[in-house]
């Protein structure tokens, strides 16, 4: 076995150690509030973003989960803008009307240093109108000084933190002084999924038939995604 999926493996194994428990919270926390009527949103800069789109309209995944897409932050337009715009001070103001919370909402923030500007910002945002704030971060960052002007970093300003436990510099592998094969997706993921995962089995457990996708690429699946599309796509654009 490659030496990457060893580390990743050994990473995953920490991860059901220490986080296994606050990841359980922190579904009974989403579920609650979907049966409220909240959606999940989830925001993240640059790669974090990809993460995001991870959950969004899943085959096998839940149906009421809204992406914050604001492509000034995304690496297809730009991977030196983006990372330039997420340490702007002005950047959620400006783009203000581009968020659409409601107080039975959670807001799942991406952000494997937790001390960018922009994260913090639209945590602060997310609190401001009653949502409940997950960060996803590693919390070996913890040392290394937010960019923030009120000097918090991500987990203090976020109500509930998954810390994904990735080196700090992202690379799990190191050669000649290098540092390489980048797990912070791919731990972020797993984090991601079996949270959300656990979320189906409470909606279930209770009674409740959990909003899932079926595949698109399954006969008869349609009629059943339409479904629920419709019930949501006052809050979330499936176009």
């Amino acid at each position: 076995m490659h030496q990457y999926f060893q580390e990743v493996q050994q990473l995953i194994n920490v991860i059901v150690e220490e986080e296994q428990s606050k990841m359980t919270k922190a579904a009974e926390l989403i579920a609650e509030r979907i049966q409220n009527g909240g959606i999940l949103q989830l925001f993240g800069c640059g790669h974090s973003h990809i993460l995001a789109q991870e959950a969004f309209y899943r085959a096998g995944g839940l149906v009421p989960v809204r992406p914050i897409f604001i492509e000034p932050l995304m690496l297809h337009k730009g991977a030196l803008t983006s990372s330039a715009n997420e340490k702007d001070p002005n950047f959620v103001s400006q783009h203000r009307h581009q968020f659409e919370f409601n107080p039975n909402d959670v807001l799942i923030i991406v952000s494997t240093s937790g001390r960018n500007v922009v994260p913090i910002d639209v945590a602060l945002l997310a609190k401001e109108a009653g949502v409940l704030v997950i960060s996803l971060q590693s919390l070996h960052y913890k040392e290394q000084v937010s960019k923030h002007s009120t000097g918090k970093r991500l987990e203090d300003t976020a109500d509930f933190v998954l810390d994904t436990h990735i080196p700090v510099g992202d690379g799990l592998l190191w050669k000649n002084s290098v540092q390489y094969g980048p797990a912070s997706t791919t731990i972020g993921s797993a984090i991601l999924n079996t949270t959300l995962s656990q979320v189906i089995e409470i909606l279930a457990s209770e009674g409740v038939e959990p909003p899932v996708f079926e595949s698109a690429n399954l006969d008869g699946s349609k009629e059943k995604n339409d479904c629920m599309i419709a019930k949501y796509s006052r809050r979330i654009n499936f176009e």
